[in-house]
């Protein structure tokens, strides 16, 4: 049996951050006179309780956290911040049913930003805000647990990132170390961007929260119109600028702050990441300007912001990309699966593991033309382990299972081909929207049914946990010893 008490103890204090989390959004509403404080404060109550309590009946030493632990703790804890998570979305004035909050709250903490809330214009700024921290709370998680967990547990390839971030790396002696330095980065940048967005023409209130959900690559606004609300080319370009640093390996900020200002872009994988960004613009660009839907100024503005969204699975939106043409489609739904760096705030396939598939097929490309040669797979200048090649071939052919499974489930939800197959993609790559009149760009998933939304929640855990850690817990050999 699996000794749990290390695994509720740490879920115990993420549950007690969260409640702290929740008094912010409370007195935002007490300061307008909005009743919804009253649910957020209980909302705090309960969480506060429940956590506490977790905490004082299983205080216990984390030395000895084992593997499988980490694996349960990692699920746990997204499930149980989502459900918690609900509670005010559920009892506020929104009066959503119970599948509409745990979908609110789950596409928050996943940073996956597809919603079920039409009327954003209107809401209470507490709950506008509420969804802004759960993004931004979830933004750090994943970064932690991209540094801290999913290489010990080796993940996909991410056992690669040990290396690197703890042993060759040498930024910090230890995990909670770089954990914390990374968290200091995180809230300098929101600061940052904060700042640049309120200077720009954004309202206090707007700066914070599009600061927050744009760092955490979410994508959740404050306006049914996302940021196409302030039709403003400065505020687009800032968080353009905002989205791809949150993109970037955190883990390198911190060689940055020691002086090594080189090290960003000696890293292959932010060069192959800003290398898709600038082809994939220059492309939807182009055909913008010589189909004649926009002037040249116009259709780098717009290219350049949703092709970043979308690729960092942030899911702003300033314009309906699905009327741009088939071609724009189609590169927007390719886009969907890449996501950014690992150790950032994005999700998706990684651009680290399409360099990891691209070195192994060009070195056994290389194998048949030279039989008698020998030759290794690299990446930053290192030899790739076979192991994590294996890891990450893993990975793809399980990322397309769950991707297609989960296409077909939706399919028999009863929705239609376009909504199920980019549902599929924008839930398990953590876009937000999808694709089509339903739930595209301009679109909403309000409409769907309760088991489409459940089966979308699923597909944000899975992207959001890199897979292996969700569906390892169905192996019956993961419970016994």
């Amino acid at each position: 049996m699996i000794e749990l008490r290390p695994v509720v103890f740490v879920i115990g204090i993420l549950l007690t951050i969260l409640a702290v989390a929740m008094v912010i959004p409370a007195m935002v509403d007490i300061a307008v006179g909005h009743p919804d404080w009253q649910v957020f404060l209980v909302a705090a109550f309960v969480t506060l309780f429940v956590g506490v309590s977790m905490v004082l009946t299983t205080r216990t030493s984390l030395r000895r956290f084992t593997v499988r632990q980490a694996f349960l703790m990692t699920n746990l804890a997204w499930i149980v911040i989502a459900v918690f998570g609900a509670l005010p979305f559920q009892f506020s004035e929104l009066e959503l049913n119970p599948v509409d909050a745990f979908f609110e709250s789950m596409s928050g903490v996943t940073t996956t930003g597809s919603t079920i809330i039409v009327g954003l214009d209107f809401a209470a700024p507490g709950i506008l805000l509420w969804r802004a921290i759960l993004q931004w709370l979830g933004g750090i998680g994943i970064i932690v647990m991209a540094v801290a967990i999913l290489p010990m547990l080796q993940i996909g390839g991410m056992q690669m990132f040990r290396v690197e971030a703890f042993d060759a790396d040498k930024v910090l002696p230890r995990a909670a170390q770089i954990a914390g330095g990374i968290a200091i980065i995180y809230v300098f940048l929101t600061g940052m961007a904060v700042l640049v967005l309120w200077s720009l023409g954004m309202s206090g209130f707007d700066a914070v929260a599009h600061a927050m959900t744009a760092i955490a690559t979410g994508g959740f606004s404050t306006y049914d119109a996302s940021v196409g609300h302030f039709d403003n080319a400065g505020i687009d370009w800032a968080i353009s600028v905002i989205m791809v640093l949150g993109s970037v390996p955190f883990v390198l900020y911190l060689r940055v702050v020691r002086g090594d200002l080189q090290t960003v872009f000696a890293d292959t994988q932010v060069r192959w990441f800003l290398s898709i960004v600038f082809i994939s613009v220059g492309l939807v660009a182009l055909w913008l300007y010589y189909t004649d839907l926009m002037a040249l100024p116009d259709a780098l503005r717009y290219s350049t912001f949703n092709v970043i969204s979308v690729m960092t699975g942030s899911g702003f939106a300033t314009a309906d990309f699905g009327r741009w043409g088939s071609f724009v489609v189609t590169i927007m739904f390719l886009l969907m699966f890449i996501g950014g760096c690992a150790g950032s705030t994005t999700c998706g396939i990684k651009i680290f593991r399409l360099q990891v598939l691209y070195a192994t097929a060009e070195a056994q490309i290389h194998r048949l033309m030279q039989p008698s040669g020998v030759f290794f797979p690299y990446y930053n200048r290192k030899p790739i382990p076979d192991a994590v090649a294996t890891s990450v071939m893993s990975f793809f052919f399980l990322f397309a299972t769950c991707f297609a499974l989960l296409a077909v489930a939706l399919g028999l939800t009863g929705l239609d081909f376009v909504t199920a197959v980019s549902g599929a993609a924008t839930a398990i790559s953590n876009v937000g929207p999808g694709l089509g009149e339903i739930i595209g760009p301009a679109g909403n998933f309000a409409t769907l049914p309760d088991s489409s939304k459940l089966l979308l929640c699923l597909g944000m855990l899975l992207g959001r946990l890199e897979l292996f850690t969700v569906l390892i817990l169905l192996a019956p050999a993961f419970w016994r010893g």
